[in-house]
């Protein structure tokens, strides 16, 4: 293997776990931004406010992308298993 290669599959892992945790992360970050908006607005500052909105959003953007993600990342995993042998040799 040679040092570009390494470096190729680093990248495309990397790639590859931004692309896959995208969908979760911004839900995460969009539900946040919106509870702490209505908290500012209300002047209700509890913390289980914001982590049960969050976790509700999160696990519905689960279901909703969980089998793109899911086919995302096989598609991924087939690629680089296929791939091992020409690295290898």
């Amino acid at each position: 293997m040679t040092p570009q290669s390494v470096l190729a599959i680093g990248q495309q892992a990397l790639e590859m776990t931004l692309l896959v945790s995208a969908p979760l992360l911004l839900t995460a970050l969009a539900v946040g931004l919106l509870v702490s908006v209505l908290q500012a607005a209300t002047q209700i500052n509890e913390m289980t406010l914001t982590f049960i909105p969050k976790l509700i959003a999160i696990f519905v953007a689960l279901v909703i992308t969980g089998p793109w993600i899911l086919s995302t990342f096989v598609d991924y995993m087939q690629r680089l298993i296929s791939g091992i042998p020409g690295a290898i040799g």
